[in-house]
């Protein structure tokens, strides 16, 4: 009888240890899609990617000038989900999904319709392959009305919206990019804000110098870290910027 217990505790203990194994956390990987204020050289996307510590990792896909439409149309999407397919097994998956600035323009060959479509579309198709959609809006263009250095022009409030709607409808979570930085450009002013923009002349508005790629790439860390907790650790923390950027400081 001695034997037949000790056989059967052997068992319970070579069979518990991959189970165990199995359940520790994957490390996370990022996938970013995008237009031009996520893609590299003017958007955020490297600012997300470069604190992160190995072996998580991320690759961004973002593409300067795509709609919902033509990133699908040029492989990009493709890209994305070849990444997802060929990394699940081993990786947490995280795709950022943020488009807006290209979509709502009158030639874009986009309806709102469409562009809320294809937000709905790709975050299912994300959860279908196994990863996990961040419905991320748009980063505010830094536009201020004459006379009102504290009042950026809220240009991408549909688009907001939109994505805040595709993650309901897909029980995804929603990376509030728009909000966030708009109320910091506002907080901080036009002069100071300008300073995050493209172009020796610093006249782009929309994109984002070097400065301002790790400013509001650091923004979307935090934000993703506040909506996911146990991220943070993948992340090397930068308090200071964190401080600067959460009580409206220039960073």
């Amino acid at each position: 009888m001695q034997h037949l217990l000790w056989i059967a505790a052997l068992s319970t203990m070579v069979i518990g240890h991959p189970l165990n194994k199995c359940s520790a956390p994957k490390p996370p990987a990022f996938f970013l899609a995008g237009d031009s204020t996520t893609a590299l050289d003017g958007g955020w996307g490297n600012g997300l990617l470069a604190p992160l510590i190995s072996p998580a990792w991320g690759v961004n896909i973002g593409k300067s000038g795509a709609t919902t439409a033509s990133f699908e149309a040029g492989g990009y999407w493709a890209n994305v989900t070849k990444h997802l397919q060929d990394n699940v097994a081993k990786f947490d998956c995280y795709v950022t999904i943020s488009f807006g600035h290209n979509d709502q323009k009158e030639t874009s060959g986009v309806t709102f319709d469409q562009y809320q479509a294809n937000l709905i579309r790709f975050a299912n198709e994300v959860k279908s392959l196994g990863g996990i959609p961040l419905l991320t809006s748009s980063l505010t263009r830094r536009v201020f009305p004459s006379g009102q250095d504290h009042n950026a022009t809220d240009s991408l409030h549909d688009q907001r919206l939109a994505a805040i709607a595709a993650a309901k409808a897909t029980g995804s979570t929603v990376i509030d990019l728009n909000e966030a930085s708009l109320k910091y450009v506002n907080a901080i002013g036009k002069t100071a804000s300008w300073e995050y923009n493209w172009g020796d002349d610093k006249t782009d508005t929309t994109h984002l110098n070097p400065r301002g790629e790790v400013v509001f790439g650091h923004m979307v860390a935090d934000l993703i870290i506040r909506a996911k907790p146990d991220l943070g650790s993948w992340f090397t923390p930068n308090e200071t910027l964190s401080t600067a950027i959460w009580n409206n400081l220039p960073a």
